[in-house]
């Protein structure tokens, strides 16, 4: 759901918190604060945004007894 860390530094290119920032509100990247001072990044806008199709649950069938 979350890019993690490592993710943010990888798309970004920056370690610290407020360079990260700056990256992703130059790139309107939508992201959250947590309350660690990293910015909170979601998965599924950033796969969309890239030309992906975010992944699906799958949800599975009903076993019916017959």
């Amino acid at each position: 759901m979350l890019l993690t860390q490592a993710e943010v530094i990888e798309l970004t290119g920056y370690q610290r918190p407020s360079a990260q920032i700056r990256w992703l509100d130059s790139h309107k990247v939508p992201y959250l604060i947590g309350g660690d001072g990293r910015p909170k990044v979601l998965r599924a806008p950033l796969v969309e945004r890239l030309g992906g199709v975010p992944a699906v649950a799958v949800k599975p069938e009903p076993r019916l007894r017959f």
